[in-house]
């Protein structure tokens, strides 16, 4: 491979150099091609809203033997189904068919999955506007709708 330019009239050639290496670094492509908002289900927002079609149990990965308690959901803006974990004790019994969740991204490194849930992104953090958090601590009862 070639040095790179050296000498009084070479800071063109030294920048356009870095420009064409940067394409090399992942992130660099994935943020200048707009390839998270393009692959992502929530395309880009951090919160999405959707109905719970079906309570589903994921299994852990190893070591851990635990069924995981997870709910699929149709997402309202463009209909795209995910799965998404139902975190705390009991909070499984509190969502029902039909209702709307609020989802978020689980916070996995490199926005993947955490921890042993293997493919799950997702989180749910309301249910019928009402935080899981409140209803799981019995701050507030589950209203109907």
């Amino acid at each position: 491979m070639a040095n790179k330019a050296r000498g009084l009239n070479a800071g063109k050639r030294l920048k356009d150099r870095r420009k064409s290496y940067r394409w090399h670094k992942k992130w660099y492509t994935r943020r200048m091609l707009n390839l998270k908002a393009k692959s992502d289900p929530l395309e880009g927002a951090p919160q999405a809203k959707g109905i719970v079609l079906e309570k589903t149990q994921i299994e852990a990965k190893q070591p851990n033997s635990a069924m995981r308690k997870c709910v699929k959901v149709q997402l309202i803006k463009n209909g795209r189904k995910v799965t998404a974990f139902a975190p705390g004790d009991g909070a499984i019994k509190l969502i029902n068919e039909h209702d709307e969740v609020i989802i978020e991204c689980i916070g996995g490194k490199m926005g993947r999955a955490k921890g042993d849930l293997s493919g799950i992104r997702w989180q749910v953090i309301k249910i019928n506007d009402q935080s899981l958090d409140a209803l799981l601590k019995g701050i507030i009862e589950k209203g109907r709708r």
